[in-house]
């Protein structure tokens, strides 16, 4: 495959402004194929902050990657499944988790 990386519009540059970030493979990952109330994904990230952890996912959100429905109730209900989109996304994590199991990463 022969890509430009120094264009802008290059599709490993593109996907990389999505996945790239520190956190966004494990909310993915955390996702899966299940629905997840906010407060349980929190607990499943260890190490994450409110502020990144909400600001991570609405840019989730915003990509196409993440849905989010939110009921009208005190306290808030949220909840968070990954897209058609995001669920792409499954196989080339399980792809990375298997080359760090593969090298004793």
């Amino acid at each position: 495959m022969n890509i430009n990386i120094s264009d802008k519009n290059c599709p490993l540059r593109k996907t990389l402004e999505i996945i790239g970030g520190k956190w966004t493979m494990l909310i993915i990952f955390q996702i899966n194929e299940r629905t997840i109330r906010y407060g349980e994904l929190k607990r499943c990230i260890v190490g994450i902050s409110e502020k990144m952890l909400i600001g991570q996912l609405k840019f989730l959100c915003d990509k196409g990657i993440v849905h989010k429905k939110s009921y009208p109730e005190i306290p808030p209900k949220v909840e968070y499944t990954l897209t058609d989109r995001g669920k792409e996304l499954l196989p080339i994590i399980n792809q990375i988790i298997q080359f760090g199991i593969n090298h004793n990463l």
